[in-house]
């Protein structure tokens, strides 16, 4: 079945001769599938590597899996992928999905990308730091090694031509084609019971709609304790989990189709937000929470904390329900919390701690972000004071370089 990205793939191919692109592209309409098969054999690579980048390890495996089932193949053939401890790429991989954090390792030990033609930085709008700093230092690449590398930017949420005017491409917009999802709100607000009201949505969902129901829940133990309240209430449908510490194989079978008398409840974390989509998915559950890091300039430390999404993250979740057909999404909180919600979740790098980025500038031989290239530039204070922890640990020099130790 044609997907809504098809659509506009002439025009992405035009766009890539000429120089970079930024696809625009809504969740569920083939951007992290389709694309790479479909540039692969296009003239101007020459043969060359396609490496995508993913902000999440479960999305690497599953991404370069459905690819490589494509084609009728296994993963380490034409399609492969490449993360921490874990790797399959063989002689002939063409395409190669990868997380952010070791693109960047990767990119410190050959500046060149020898052998690439094309880097994918799929799921931008998440704005991680990895993803940042490796467009910005594959746009220095691009200035002073490699002229004819190409970058392809993919997002679902973000201001598509702020990106393609800071790379110097084509800004191309696929607006969609998903079905339309019907939104449940509650008429009061949870307050802290959001756990609670999840559950009875949950239920509501399964009263209510056929099909599968995949529900967004903050953490591994949000997902454990529900879980096992669900197995005791035995409810009409098979329970499946879907976060960021399970194996290949597990991931496997969330993505495998179940039989049609068969109904599934998919309790999962952020990691079902973005770039693979859950065949049957008719309804979704929506906690509205998220575990994220937040940096405390005052400790120097960063915490994990449990806090509401925003409003494009939200309707990413929902669009999750209307890939196959009309699709249902019940929220966890009310109308009136929704719009007082940001609509986009601050860029990591603005928020983050950033001596892991000033670090990494030195080993590339740049000592201020003032040089490169940025979307969202670092915050003075943060590199400051980035500096002067790496200063302090002897990890750089009163000029900013590496020490030999």
């Amino acid at each position: 079945m044609p997907l809504p990205v098809e659509h506009v793939m002439p025009e992405l191919f035009e766009a890539l001769v000429q120089s970079h692109a930024v696809l625009a592209s809504p969740p569920g309409s083939g951007k992290t599938t389709r694309v790479p098969l479909a540039l692969l054999q296009q003239p101007w690579l020459s043969g060359k590597k396609i490496l995508m980048l993913e902000p999440r390890r479960p999305a690497v495996r599953m991404a370069a899996a459905y690819m490589a089932g494509q084609l009728g193949e296994k993963p380490g053939e034409t399609v492969g992928y490449r993360m921490r401890m874990e790797r399959r790429v063989g002689p002939h991989t063409r395409i190669e999905v990868l997380t952010e954090g070791l693109f960047i390792r990767k990119l410190q030990e050959d500046p060149e990308l020898t052998g690439v033609g094309l880097v994918i930085f799929d799921e931008f709008h998440e704005q991680s730091l990895d993803s940042e700093l490796g467009l910005s230092l594959c746009l220095d690449v691009c200035d002073a090694l490699r002229e004819e590398l190409r970058l392809l930017v993919m997002s679902a949420t973000l201001d598509e031509q702020a990106v393609a005017d800071l790379i110097g491409g084509k800004a191309i917009v696929s607006d969609g084609g998903l079905h339309p999802v019907t939104l449940h709100h509650l008429s009061r607000s949870a307050g802290r019971e959001v756990l609670p009201a999840t559950h009875r949505l949950i239920h509501r969902a399964l009263r209510e709609q056929e099909g599968d129901v995949l529900v967004f829940l903050p953490g591994k133990g949000e997902i454990n304790r529900l879980e096992a309240r669900l197995k005791e209430e035995l409810v009409p449908a098979d329970l499946f989990q879907l976060h960021g510490e399970m194996d290949a194989a597990s991931q496997a079978l969330v993505l495998t189709p179940q039989p049609a008398h068969r109904r599934r409840v998919i309790l999962a974390t952020d990691v079902a937000e973005t770039s693979l989509t859950i065949e049957g998915i008719s309804s979704v559950v929506d906690s509205g929470l998220a575990r994220k890091p937040v940096f405390d300039p005052n400790s120097g430390l960063s915490r994990l904390t449990t806090q509401p999404i925003p409003q494009a993250s939200a309707s990413q979740r929902a669009g999750r329900a209307g890939r196959l057909g009309p699709g249902t999404c019940y929220r966890a909180w009310t109308e009136t919390e929704h719009g007082s919600r940001p609509f986009q979740r601050p860029a990591e790098i603005r928020q983050a701690d950033l001596a892991p980025l000033v670090l990494q500038l030195a080993l590339w031989g740049v000592i201020g972000p003032g040089s490169l290239h940025w979307l969202n530039p670092p915050p003075a204070p943060a590199w400051r004071q980035g500096v002067a922890l790496l200063e302090k640990l002897e990890a750089l020099d009163g000029e900013g370089r590496i020490t030999p130790h």
